[in-house]
């Protein structure tokens, strides 16, 4: 089982996103048979079967062991990974052009960017497993609190200049290597509902 696994497949992510179909997959996270699971979530075994079938057939679920009980066989089922991201590709023309909407302080831009990035690297980690080699990645989450608005511009401005300076030192146009993209961005935080 995958940590995670982005979908870019409609039908797939559309099945993340029905409540029977979600709650079996997080039931999966754990082997489980549908008669199983049937016991646990007081549904008709027929009618898990039926949306295990379905989980399968995109990819979501595959059986990991089958079992002997009398002249039945038991399959258990396990999800493909214990999370899953919907990737903008998932919903294709709508999918968000980050070329289109450049501003560095437009949040429509910083979420195309965030959309390019869930897309590109979903591909990336894809094509790392398939071909059974490591993916070259960097990040950093960090969270501050600024004094005032002055100074979460002054900061924006210095991170931009510390950036710029880094990309000039380091890239080789002619060199030939493989090019990477790097993305910062900067926003406040959620504030946490009150319960």
């Amino acid at each position: 089982m995958l940590d995670l696994a982005v979908l870019e497949d409609p039908r797939a992510a559309a099945a993340t996103l029905d409540p029977m179909r979600r709650t079996l997959l997080g039931e999966l996270r754990e082997p489980a048979s549908a008669s199983m699971l049937s016991q646990r979530m007081n549904i008709p075994r027929q009618k898990i079967t039926y949306h295990l079938n379905q989980l399968a057939e995109l990819g979501l679920v595959q059986e990991v062991e089958q079992r002997q009980k009398g002249i039945m066989t038991e399959r258990l089922m396990q999800a493909t990974a214990a999370s899953y991201v919907i990737s903008p590709e998932a919903v294709g023309a709508l999918n968000p052009s980050a070329g289109d909407l450049r501003d560095s302080f437009s949040a429509i831009w910083m979420l195309a960017l965030a959309a390019r990035t869930l897309r590109e690297v979903g591909r990336l980690v894809v094509g790392a497993r398939t071909a059974n080699k490591p993916l070259a990645t960097f990040a950093v989450d960090a969270e501050l609190v600024f004094s005032s608005a002055r100074d979460r511009a002054e900061f924006s401005r210095e991170l931009a200049e510390s950036i710029g300076s880094l990309a000039s030192k380091y890239h080789k146009p002619s060199a030939t290597g493989r090019m990477h993209r790097l993305v910062v961005t900067l926003h406040p935080t959620l504030k946490e509902q009150a319960s």
